[in-house]
């Protein structure tokens, strides 16, 4: 009786491994449609989380209701208009994204500015990209103007777009494509 018991305690163990362990799915793949990542922030966190304390500047996140210091932040995509003036989101593309967050350089926009877009289901990457950069390329700047624009997709679910300084975009752009999984550039030009 004690070795029927043995043997049955020991499947039964057996069968709730098997259970538990076919239960516990790993990030979905972009493959499937699904990002690796939770939310714009995280994006953006593990990007600002590989930088050297050498290379990190002043910095604000989020938007003007939700304001992060020394930080990437949370943005609300219902001020369709501060994603515009703020990061330069064409307005005709706020309805593509449905989470995003930012990080600008806190004395000067044109220094650093940075946003993750996380787009909706049926929104292609490369038109989104095309729209932000036609957007971006044709802003007209005040007190000077950036030196450089980068977008990066990141596992075909999450956009990003910066433009800044060249010497802080080339460390940007390092940065996100060694923390990303998925990572690649799109767009690299100067903003003339």
């Amino acid at each position: 009786m004690k070795k029927t018991m043995k043997k049955l305690i020991t499947v039964m163990l057996a069968f709730t491994a098997v259970f538990s362990l076919a239960g516990c799915g790993g990030p979905k793949s972009s493959a499937e449609g699904e990002s690796s990542y939770e939310s714009a922030l995280e994006v953006f966190n593990a990007v600002f989380d590989t930088y050297a304390e050498a290379d990190k500047f002043a910095v604000m996140g989020g938007d003007s209701g939700n304001l992060t210091q020394d930080a990437p932040g949370a943005f609300d995509v219902s001020k369709t208009n501060e994603l515009h003036y703020t990061l330069g989101l064409p307005e005709a593309n706020a309805g593509d994204i449905d989470d995003a967050a930012s990080m600008v350089h806190m004395m000067n926009g044109n220094t650093f500015t940075g946003a993750v877009y996380h787009l909706k289901e049926d929104v292609d990457v490369s038109t989104f990209a095309d729209s932000v950069k036609e957007g971006i390329l044709q802003t007209q700047w005040m007190c000077g103007f950036p030196d450089k624009l980068v977008i990066i997709n990141v596992d075909g679910r999450y956009v990003i777009t910066a433009y800044g300084e060249a010497g802080i975009m080339d460390t940007f752009k390092a940065n996100a494509l060694s923390a990303l999984s998925g990572a690649e550039v799109i767009t690299e030009e100067p903003i003339v």
